[in-house]
């Protein structure tokens, strides 16, 4: 009888309320305890954590995959030991070499996955804000062995850009078979993916800060713990893999002087206005091949022509190029080094990339971006010389930058940076030009380069990380009062003729019904109201006892989602302190709150007039003299 009674609280207390609407106020609290929700962050980060070993493990297999197919493609050779396209001797016949693997990957993107087409991330992001972090299973075995045919075949793309989208691939799959939420199937893809990136260059914090800032679109407990997790496991990896050592060798340089660190901005800004031709002439490329005549198939065959012809005379944009970018970070790359790596790279990069093919982005923006980024520096040092700009900075923030200026990722462009050259000495460097290429990127952009394939197809994709302002609006601040409350005790004739002398001819949709002592007792609505024809009948008649209410401390979220799941016109407002109903709330009042809310957020407002100020302490002054 206690129980019927009292609806114990969390906080031990309880609230007195008529015993038949019991579950009605079990249901006003809807927070989960903190124990349940510790044990679902700890099951999800288990599984995540799991998925980053296997992660790692397909990680590993696709880059000796790699190593085979270019051996086999460039040497005639069975071997899975590293190797690069650039000192083949297969003479012109290099041409042939990518269109081969090209249309290889045009068969198995019709008859496999047309998903395996792309570079990966925007295909991750689609699914997540679109279809429930879904992804087809088969795109966990078609897109690493789609990728490293393509690499293998000297497509002038990275590994990570696969491994991320087939980490994100394999996180989405493992959280189909399992009984779990649309959000914690969004962390487990976005915990694959960053597994994936952590895994192949060691650098678990920017794996981090990628997936919040492409993939997850929030940050939280539940969210970031598996997550890092996830990427402190693909390191472990890493470590056991390639060693302890930075991914990319830097050669030393100081702390940069405030003249030196000016002339990095400079570049940083060049970069930025770089980066953003280089990501609108890959969507321009797109729009050409979208032009074709011939089936969607042949496109990268036709894109590989580009990368062969341009391998031929230019060996150095074929395949990976992580040798490339060391060069680079030497500070000893030779003029002739840096035109190849940036425009040549490029064109064998865009066209490939446009035309469909399977391949990643962050490799050769890294490559595009460092040659970029010492040929600026040397720029900017003939128009202001005197800045001592050394060629190494220069190149580990051309890398930055075009990442930053491209993919507007501009933190996980610093911390990859540092992470991956642990030259501590190009952090101010590094987030003065980062900095500055973000901002030439939003001011000339809508979208990035991971962004405008799917907002081509009207998906769009979170720009912001506001907190939700209903989630800091409470009930009590929005409330409604009732012109009246229904008595248990009325009969529906009566209760007819006396809500037409209140509201005349506009009647509420719904009105709360309360016993003696004003707690819940049930909701009646009016289109039941009118319905019945015996006006004898009690209201217990079509009183409904499974009313869903709210407390009044609770947010307006919690309101909301209450309204929604109830399907009820209001939701019965109760004080958490005795159980009575002291209003109610419904949805255009939240929605009013809402807005208003963003409102106050935006409009401009001054809050301190100096002017006001000023002539209020020259009052005070004469006042005190005279």
């Amino acid at each position: 009888m206690f129980n019927d009674i009292f609806s114990v609280r969390k906080d031990g207390t309880g609230i007195p309320i008529s015993p038949s609407m019991g579950a009605a106020l079990q249901s006003a609290d809807m927070e989960p305890t903190t124990g349940f929700q510790t044990k679902r962050v700890l099951y999800i980060a288990a599984i995540a954590v799991f998925n980053a070993a296997i992660i790692s493990i397909i990680a590993k297999a696709l880059l000796l995959l790699i190593n085979f197919i270019t051996n086999i493609s460039f040497y005639g050779k069975f071997s899975f030991h590293e190797a690069s396209p650039l000192h083949h001797q297969l003479g012109m016949f290099v041409m042939a070499v990518p269109i081969l693997g090209a249309i290889i990957i045009g068969m198995m993107a019709r008859y496999g996955s047309k998903a395996i087409r792309g570079h990966g991330i925007p295909e991750a992001m689609e699914q997540v804000l679109t279809n429930k972090s879904k992804i087809k299973p088969i795109v966990t075995f078609l897109k690493p062995l789609s990728a490293a045919i393509s690499i293998g075949t000297g497509g002038p793309f990275g590994a990570e850009g696969p491994i991320i989208a087939t980490g994100g691939a394999w996180g989405s799959v493992t959280g189909q078979t399992l009984r779990i939420s649309t959000t914690e199937r969004k962390i487990l893809l976005a915990a694959g993916a960053a597994a994936g990136m952590s895994c192949i260059f060691g650098t678990p914090l920017a794996a981090v800060i990628l997936a919040i800032e492409l993939l997850l679109f929030e940050y939280s407990p539940r969210s970031i713990v598996p997550v890092v997790l996830s990427c402190i496991t693909g390191a472990a990896f890493h470590y056991l893999y390639f060693g302890s050592a930075p991914v990319f060798h830097m050669a030393a340089v100081e702390a940069p002087s405030n003249t030196a660190l000016l002339g990095y901005s400079m570049v940083g800004l060049i970069i930025g206005l770089l980066s953003t031709i280089i990501t609108k002439a890959i969507y321009f490329i797109e729009d050409i091949f979208e032009k074709l005549p011939i089936h969607w198939m042949w496109w990268p065959a036709i894109g590989a022509v580009a990368v062969g012809i341009t391998g031929y005379f230019y060996p150095q944009v074929l395949g990976v190029g992580y040798e490339n970018i060391n060069d680079l970070l030497s500070g000893q790359a030779a003029v002739q080094l840096l035109v190849v790596l940036s425009l040549m790279k490029f064109i064998a990069w865009s066209i490939s990339l446009g035309s469909g093919t399977s391949g990643g982005t962050l490799a050769p923006l890294l490559t595009m971006g460092g040659a970029l980024g010492v040929l600026t520096a040397l720029g900017v040092e003939m128009v202001f010389p005197g800045l001592h700009l050394h060629p190494a900075m220069a190149a580990v923030i051309g890398m930055a930058a075009m990442f930053a200026g491209a993919s507007r990722a501009v933190l996980t462009s610093i911390i990859f940076a540092l992470e991956s050259t642990r030259s501590a000495n190009a952090l101010l460097p590094l987030v003065a030009a980062c900095s500055a290429a973000y901002l030439v990127s939003f001011m000339l952009m809508k979208n990035s380069i991971m962004t405008e394939k799917i907002a081509r197809r009207g998906i769009h994709t979170p720009d912001t990380y506001l907190p939700n302002v209903l989630q800091s609006i409470a009930v009590k601040e929005q409330i409604l009062t009732p012109s009246t409350y229904i008595s248990t005790a009325e009969k529906i004739g009566e209760l007819r003729a006396r809500l037409y002398d209140i509201y005349q001819y506009n009647l509420p949709a719904s009105i709360p019904v309360v016993n003696d002592q004003q707690q819940l007792a049930g909701m009646i609505d009016t289109a039941d109201l009118l319905a019945v024809d015996d006006p004898l009948k009690s209201i217990s008649f079509i009183n409904k006892t499974n009313t869903v209410a709210v407390l009044s401390h609770a947010s307006l979220h919690d309101a909301l989602m209450k309204l929604a799941e109830s399907k009820q016109a209001i939701l019965p407002v109760m004080n958490e302190a005795n159980g009575s109903v002291i209003g109610t709330i419904d949805e255009a009042t939240i929605f009013h709150a809402y807005t208003t809310a963003m409102k106050s957020l935006e409009t401009p407002s001054r809050h301190i007039s100096l002017k006001r100020a000023v002539i209020k302490t020259w009052k005070k002054r004469n006042m005190s003299q005279s």
